[in-house]
C-alpha cells in the first residue's frame, strides 16, 4: 500500500477508525517521538479491535479452533507522533483467500488527521493440523463490516 492510495480526504478514506490510542511515555524513544517499533503494536491493537468491532472477538476465534498467525507486516512512516498525542487507526480488509488474509493498517493523528503510519499485515489461520481455512463466518463478517468488500482472491 503505497501513501498515494491514502486520501487525503477523511470523505474519501475507505478505513474504519476502530482504535484509538493516547501516546505513552514508555512508548517513545531518547528524541521524544514514538519509537518505530511500537507502530507493530499498534497495528496488532488495532487488529484485535477490529475482530472485537465485526463481532468476532479472538477468544471466539480460538474457540473454534482456529488461530491467526501473523506471517507477514510491512509499516511506512509518513510523519511522527510524540508522547501524549492523540492517535485513530482504522484498518480494512484488503482481501481474503482460503487459509489467509490482508489487511490495511493506516495511524493518523486526531487533532488534524495527518498520516503518521500505514501498512499492511497478513494471517494465515491455523488449526490442530497447521493452515485450515479462514472460517466462513469470519468472511462474512469483514465483508459487512467495511463499503468496499475485500478482494475475492
Amino acid at each position: 500500500m503505497d501513501a498515494d492510495e491514502i486520501p487525503d480526504d477523511p470523505a474519501e478514506d475507505r478505513f474504519h477508525y476502530v482504535w484509538e490510542n493516547r501516546v505513552r511515555y514508555a512508548e517513545t524513544d531518547a528524541q521524544g517521538i514514538v519509537f518505530y517499533g511500537e507502530y507493530v503494536t499498534f497495528q496488532d491493537e488495532t487488529f484485535s479491535e477490529f475482530l472485537r468491532t465485526i463481532e468476532f472477538p479472538y477468544d471466539e476465534l480460538e474457540a473454534s479452533g482456529v488461530d491467526l498467525h501473523v506471517v507477514h507486516t510491512e509499516l511506512d512512516y509518513h510523519s511522527f507522533a510524540e508522547f501524549d498525542d492523540e492517535l485513530r487507526n482504522g484498518f480494512r480488509v484488503a482481501a481474503v483467500r482460503d487459509s489467509s488474509a490482508d489487511f490495511e493498517w493506516v495511524c493518523r493523528q486526531a487533532a488534524d488527521d495527518r498520516l503518521v503510519a500505514s501498512g499492511e499485515l497478513t494471517h494465515v489461520a491455523v488449526g490442530e493440523d497447521g493452515p485450515t481455512r479462514v472460517p466462513d463466518d469470519f468472511r462474512e463478517a469483514a465483508v459487512a463490516f467495511q463499503d468496499e468488500p475485500p478482494e475475492p482472491v
